[in-house]
């Protein structure tokens, strides 16, 4: 029996795949998206290991000094293998979207992943220069990107800030509440309130808004809390 032997060339490739994964993944997983650390280091990690067999798993007829390998194909088009990789993302990337009436959620990370998986690519082909370069890229898109667009952009339905609200309250609170974020949000997209099944005088308070500008959500969090008296209050920001 042969003894197993690395080759440490596949290794680094391999290693650098991990690593440029995990830069894109921790700016995903820093800002609580969908996908994050562990999905983009699959990704690159994944289509690093399909490229490097796209390239070296199908030998041909000879290799180096025309010795004939066993189990040769006779054919070799490297491009096989990786080109499906492509394709496959994309299955992978739609999990991620979200979709609730008129607003997407996720298209930012189902792009990362996208990404992620050229990178990965790039590592098993050996490009070092092109991924580490998109890999430094596509972290400036995603952080250097998102301060531009609040600080200098100016506000519009693209660019407001979306917000989801839960509350568990008392019942008799609802109208209360409806009434108030009415009158302080942009554009409220849905209001609901359910009763509880193991206490029916107390409502889950659901809805989800838009703000022009974060810090009124500090405002309308702390009114909130002043005005009800609710068992809890929970106000997140949603992007992509």
């Amino acid at each position: 029996m042969d003894c197993l032997v690395f080759n440490t060339d596949f290794v680094i490739r391999l290693f650098m795949a991990l690593v440029m994964g995990f830069s894109l993944g921790l700016e995903r997983e820093l800002t609580n998206k969908y996908a994050g650390l562990r999905t983009h280091i699959l990704v690159c990690l994944g289509a690093c290991i399909f490229t490097l067999l796209s390239i070296y798993g199908f030998p041909t007829y000879a290799s180096g000094d025309n010795v004939v390998i066993n189990n040769a194909t006779g054919i070799r088009d490297t491009s096989r293998v990786a080109a499906q990789i492509v394709t496959g993302i994309g299955f992978i990337g739609a999990g991620t979207v979200l979709r609730n009436g008129p607003m997407v959620f996720g298209l930012t990370t189902a792009a990362t992943l996208w990404i992620a998986a050229s990178i990965g690519m790039a590592c098993g082909a050996g490009m070092f220069d092109i991924a580490l370069i998109s890999t430094l890229l596509s972290v400036a898109v995603l952080t250097l990107i998102r301060i531009l667009e609040r600080q200098f952009l100016p506000s519009s339905g693209k660019q407001a800030r979306r917000f989801k609200l839960t509350i568990y309250c008392d019942g008799e609170e609802v109208n209360k509440i409806y009434d108030f974020l009415s009158s302080k949000v942009e554009y409220m997209k849905d209001f609901s309130a359910k009763k509880l099944l193991e206490n029916p005088e107390k409502s889950k308070i659901s809805s989800t808004f838009e703000l022009a500008h974060k810090r009124n959500m500090n405002q309308i969090y702390n009114k909130l809390t002043e005005m009800i008296d609710a068992d809890s209050v929970n106000l997140q920001e949603l992007n992509d």
